[in-house]
């Protein structure tokens, strides 16, 4: 199931197959909320080494995080923002995870669980990179293409 534009996410997706992860427990993946942000290339890694359940779409300019509840994705996200802007390495990242986490489970306050602490922009930020093959290249390229295909036309039917 998916919905667009529910509270402050982008998408929601509810997946029908789950998807087990051990961080920071046992659980399985179901949920998946996105939002639109630009991960700078140089953070994915760390990122990567936070949560494997943190996914940066960069062509789209979409961050999401997968997880069993949408607290769980707040947390992430939350988290997420703070290594991406250097307030938090991902040590302490994953160590303020299992903290905000457990104290959610117990009902104690836990602001990082419950909103996220930071402004999402509703603008897309496609990340569209840069050209690499000039309108000429891609010119000749075709001419090449339609050459083959020519020849493959005029051999006869391919055995």
């Amino acid at each position: 199931m998916i919905w667009y534009n529910n509270g402050p996410w982008k998408r929601t997706i509810v997946y029908r197959d789950e998807i087990p992860h051990d961080f920071p427990q046992p659980h399985t993946d179901v949920i998946e909320n996105y939002i639109n942000y630009t991960v700078p290339v140089d953070k994915f890694s760390e990122l990567a080494k936070f949560d494997g359940s943190v996914i940066v779409e960069r062509t789209r300019g979409e961050v999401s995080s997968r997880c069993d509840m949408e607290a769980a994705n707040i947390i992430a996200l939350n988290l997420m923002h703070d290594i991406v802007t250097d307030k938090s390495s991902v040590e302490e990242a994953r160590d303020k995870y299992c903290e905000v986490a457990s104290a959610f489970m117990m009902n104690r306050p836990a602001p990082y669980a419950e909103k996220l602490q930071f402004t999402v922009s509703n603008d897309e930020k496609y990340d569209t990179d840069v050209v690499m093959i000039a309108d000429e290249m891609v010119g000749q390229a075709k001419e090449k293409i339609n050459e083959i295909v020519d020849d493959n036309m005029n051999d006869g039917p391919l055995h």
